[in-house]
């Protein structure tokens, strides 16, 4: 019994922590372009992760669960490895005010068990990494070129400007409706971060692991959303434009992501989409060389690496006793 009320604990912490993340990617774009409060940012984000999990989440919860190790390992050891490992690293981001990628953590948390009973599944593992590296760097050639088409203003688009003039409460509307869109596509793909090793072990069935978790999930909002300024104001602030531009090309990414099962860093496609609003507006050097940029960078190279690397070390220590 102490096992499992120790694993209810840590699956709360670790779906409040990635919310935390989450929300910030999610509603930067509103938030960073003053159209939406904080305390609205958050109701929204909960409702539509909610809807995101339950509506098309099922599909990465199965990768998660039984497609990266094979399920016979998912006992409930082997569970508290990956969720003291996940959400240890993603509190290190967290504290430190940078967006991260959930689904790395966790697939690193995941495949540290793997290696150190050496069964892990290659082919997964070659399906999804190329998904990880080209879907932020298609959101963001995808963002610069959209954003191209209208920034900075000249002769041949200066008729975009002046419509916006007249219908900017419109445009105000519909980048929160965006922003909406995002956190159903995070709801789609992260919330499985915590339901797919829960089902893969048997603790709890897919389906309504990602009802008892979505909600959990949205109030981490509440709990951190200090990447939210980060992500939003200190790499670049955000118009109303860029902002509608940087919404639909991250959450349509996420969605296709979604679909095809693949645990994807929404926090990675996001941050990429808003370093290309970066190089229109302010130049690719001066992105680039950002201390935020680097530390962002930083974060998401090395938290990965903690999670597996303890990942590991946990699981030989039970493994021992």
């Amino acid at each position: 019994m102490a096992h499992y009320i120790v694993l209810a604990i840590l699956a709360i912490l670790f779906a409040l922590n990635m919310g935390g993340s989450n929300f910030g990617a999610s509603f930067a774009a509103a938030h960073g372009g003053k159209i939406i409060t904080r305390a609205r940012a958050q109701i929204l984000f909960a409702i539509f992760v909610f809807l995101g999990a339950v509506l098309i989440g099922k599909p990465v919860s199965e990768t998660l669960g039984n497609k990266i190790i094979p399920h016979e390992l998912m006992g409930i050891n082997v569970i508290l490895v990956i969720l003291i490992s996940a959400t240890l690293s993603l509190f290190v981001a967290n504290r430190l005010h940078v967006p991260q990628s959930t689904s790395l953590v966790t697939v690193a948390s995941i495949l540290g068990v793997g290696l150190y009973y050496r069964s892990v599944y290659t082919k997964t593992l070659l399906y999804l990494v190329p998904f990880w590296v080209l879907l932020p760097v298609l959101g963001y050639f995808l963002t610069y070129l959209l954003g191209k088409v209208v920034y900075p203003p000249k002769n041949n688009n200066f008729w975009i400007y002046e419509k916006l003039v007249n219908h900017t409460d419109r445009l105000k509307l519909f980048v929160i409706i965006a922003s909406c869109y995002n956190a159903f596509s995070v709801g789609a793909n992260n919330v499985a971060n915590v339901v797919g090793p829960l089902s893969g072990a048997g603790i709890l069935s897919t389906t309504l692991g990602l009802i008892l978790i979505a909600p959990i999930f949205g109030l981490g909002s509440l709990v951190f959303h200090g990447s939210l300024k980060t992500a939003g104001e200190k790499i670049v602030p955000l118009g109303v434009l860029s902002a509608t531009i940087v919404c639909l090309v991250t959450g349509t990414l996420m969605i296709v992501a979604s679909l095809l099962g693949v645990p994807q860093s929404f926090v990675m496609i996001k941050v990429a989409c808003l370093f290309a609003v970066g190089g229109l507006k302010n130049g690719h050097k001066t992105t680039f060389t950002n201390p935020v940029t680097r530390k962002t960078y930083m974060t998401w190279i090395v938290t990965p690496i903690i999670a597996l690397i303890i990942s590991f070390l946990l699981t030989a220590v039970l493994d021992k006793i």
